[in-house]
């Protein structure tokens, strides 16, 4: 085994997903007011967001994918895309009180790194590179030099395609069957074992810490 994989949500960071939600639409929503009717663009995001999780483009990246539909499904200005960076820049830092980070996170990806293993964030990319770090840094984890973290900017298809996983290997120039996927999801962290990576579900009681034992 050269690589772990690790996913974000709920694996390296408790998030009350509900209240995150709420919270992140009412703030973005709010944040382009001037520019589009909340529910409306809501609406949208939302709908941009199933996108993001269908395409499979190699072309282009999820973000590119978002912005094309987004911008021609309002009609505003693609330029508009510079704000998007600065919401999650300034306003999305605000909501880190609906995350709790998981104590053993740090051991656990320490352990991966002592032990000589590229390592990686591999998070659904529905989040540009900006709000991935910074959930990083509600889970005191953002720190350490990993080798990728999956995002909207440089990922071209979401979990559960298995070109996701693809990708990441071939990023990292690590052979699947010598990766680790670990994650909470049956759903979206499961099938990483299609392409035959090794896979660590925290689930049926496993916890986090456990992952150490096989590393």
């Amino acid at each position: 085994m050269k690589a772990v994989l690790f996913d974000l949500d709920e694996t390296l960071l408790r998030i009350d997903f509900d209240r995150f939600m709420h919270q992140y639409l009412e703030a973005i929503s709010r944040y382009f007011s001037n520019y589009l009717e909340p529910k409306i663009f809501v609406q949208e995001l939302l709908n941009g967001v199933e996108v993001m999780l269908k395409t499979n483009d190699p072309q282009r990246t999820i973000i590119e994918v978002f912005a094309d539909y987004f911008f021609s499904s309002t009609g505003l200005d693609p330029n508009l895309m510079q704000k998007f960076t600065q919401f999650y820049l300034d306003e999305f830092p605000k909501l880190a009180h609906v995350s709790q980070e998981i104590p053993e996170a740090k051991e656990v990806i320490k352990t991966a790194f002592d032990k000589g293993y590229k390592v990686v964030i591999a998070t659904n990319p529905v989040f540009p590179s900006e709000a991935i770090h910074e959930r990083l840094r509600w889970a005191k984890v953002s720190h350490f030099d990993y080798d990728l973290i999956t995002s909207g900017d440089n990922m071209h298809s979401c979990k559960p395609h298995l070109t996701y996983y693809q990708e990441i290997a071939q990023i990292i120039d690590v052979p699947p069957e010598q990766c680790l996927m670990v994650g909470d999801d049956i759903e979206n962290d499961g099938p990483a074992a299609k392409i035959g990576m090794k896979t660590f579900l925290l689930t049926n009681g496993r916890k986090l810490i456990d992952v150490v034992s096989i590393l």
